[in-house]
């Protein structure tokens, strides 16, 4: 058993961009866990868009 692993998980997340508006789109976190239960960081997360580009999370910003 490993002490440390790496765990992709999906989530549907409102995104706010100024040229769309609000974007409802699956967000997928990369996650360091302990012994896979406990996350310990998140290492990246990113989404994929409405034509099919891998973006980063950094341009758009969670909605209110």
């Amino acid at each position: 058993m490993k002490l440390v692993s790496v765990k992709r998980k999906t989530k549907q997340e409102k995104r706010f961009t100024e040229d769309m508006g609000i974007l409802t789109t699956n967000v997928v976190y990369i996650q360091k866990t302990l012994l896979n239960i406990l996350p310990i960081k998140t290492v990246h997360k990113y989404r994929e868009t409405y034509y099919g580009e891998v973006k980063d999370c950094d341009d758009c910003r969670l909605s209110a």
